[in-house]
């Protein structure tokens, strides 16, 4: 173990970028979201800590972006939707008073990049898809803190990304891995015997792969513990979220795959856990709340007071854990399959995964079809490219393929179910 790779993310190493003194300076990259509101009322009741120079997002939430960016004073607002401008100038307009002076606006595929790369001490990258890996890349490449909710990023552009990052310019915003992160502080690389990720089973934990046939959109949507965006907890419900984390996880830490375990927790208190080769496990734990997290990646090496919720040790309380029941849930093997293929692997597996979630939330494909499509594709993909070579291109190429290939078999097993 002492031979390998030094991990992205690496608690012991605080990346500093240099900087003035007063509160952090951040950029904040899909603030109308649910990780960039989350990490806006951590700021705005945290001041003396973090200002906020630079906001994006997709476009659709104008209103809402134009009373962030007005509520943090700040310099730069980017929408990735071109023509959101007129509304956004003019939501802009009506929250800034007489004289005030408006942000700038960037606009355009590129405006989150931009953003990643502008100046300012960390960049949380709360984007979800695929899409964040430019400005994961760019604000590694702009030398700048990377706080990263973006998992897609990492897991389509691997290699990319540990090509550019400094030792601990990552720091994980997952709550699974901000709490991996935080138990590895306990010990050295060496120490360290499993990595144990928790999942909490999503709505449809201790359902049959048959019992799993007919569930609906608002069925997926209807997660236990986490209040989360439609991608995201549609991706929870089948597990592929958590292939997309086992795949973190070993990217992150440079843990193999076969000592990276998923375990079902329902409760979501424990947000995962470290086996040391002492035979101590040290555990994350607190209520589910994603400030926590957020908090991590904004201020570590400090922690910030009062950021999150905290457990009432006076009432009782049951903490579960299960096996991970594969068969009903095969994503967590095929990611592991996919990761251990590295490459383009990772980027055709999530691409595909995109394309077939969508068609779920559209109604033309059934929860089943998700994961049995996006086999199919990752079957169909073969060898990928990999190793030193790989470049945005190979990613881009491989994406579309996927993307193309995925839409294919949607359409194909709608047309087939219409026949039964």
């Amino acid at each position: 173990m002492t031979d390998a790779p030094a991990p992205l993310a690496d608690p012991h190493l605080v990346y500093d970028p240099v900087v003035g003194d007063g509160p952090k300076d951040v950029a904040i990259l899909g603030s109308t979201g649910s990780i960039g509101t989350q990490a806006i009322d951590l700021v705005l009741r945290n001041p003396d800590r973090f200002r906020v120079t630079a906001l994006s997002a997709n476009g659709g939430r104008v209103a809402l972006l134009a009373e962030q960016a007005h509520r943090l004073r700040v310099r730069t607002v980017a929408v990735a939707r071109e023509d959101a401008v007129p509304a956004l100038h003019e939501a802009l307009a009506a929250r800034y008073g007489a004289g005030e002076p408006l942000p700038g606006i960037l606009a355009g595929p590129d405006a989150a990049t931009e953003v990643a790369a502008s100046d300012c001490h960390t960049v949380l990258n709360g984007i979800t898809g695929s899409i964040g890996l430019a400005p994961t890349l760019a604000a590694l490449k702009a030398g700048r803190t990377l706080a990263l909710a973006n998992k897609e990023s990492l897991i389509v552009g691997g290699p990319l990304v540990k090509a550019l990052a400094e030792p601990g310019q990552i720091i994980p915003v997952d709550s699974e891995h901000a709490a991996l992160f935080q138990a590895l502080a306990a010990g050295t690389r060496a120490d360290v015997r499993k990595l144990v990720v928790t999942a909490s089973g999503g709505p449809f934990r201790g359902r049959t792969r048959e019992q799993l046939a007919g569930v609906t959109v608002e069925d997926a949507l209807a997660h236990p513990t986490w209040a989360m965006g439609p991608v995201i907890t549609i991706n929870s419900a089948t597990l592929v979220n958590k292939g997309l984390e086992v795949i973190e996880a070993h990217l992150l830490y440079d843990i193999p795959f076969d000592r990276i375990e998923v375990v079902v927790h329902p409760q979501s208190y424990v947000h995962s856990m470290v086996e040391f080769t002492d035979g101590s496990t040290l555990a994350q734990a607190t209520p589910p709340d994603m400030r926590g997290p957020i908090a991590i990646g904004l201020g570590w090496p400090e922690r910030v007071p009062d950021a999150a919720p905290v457990f009432d040790w006076s009432k009782a309380s049951t903490w579960e854990f299960f096996p991970l029941d594969n068969e009903a849930f095969p994503s967590v093997n095929l990611a592991r399959h996919v990761g251990e293929l590295a490459g383009t692997a990772p980027a055709v597996f999530n691409a595909a995964n995109e394309e077939c979630v969508g068609a779920f939330r559209a109604g033309t494909l059934p929860y089943l079809g998700i994961i049995e499509t996006v086999t199919r594709v990752v079957e169909e993909h073969g060898t990928p490219a990999s190793g030193t070579s790989l470049t945005v291109s190979d990613v881009l190429e491989a994406e579309t393929w996927a993307r193309k290939r995925a839409r294919e078999l949607a359409v194909r097993t709608a047309s087939a179910e219409a026949r039964a």
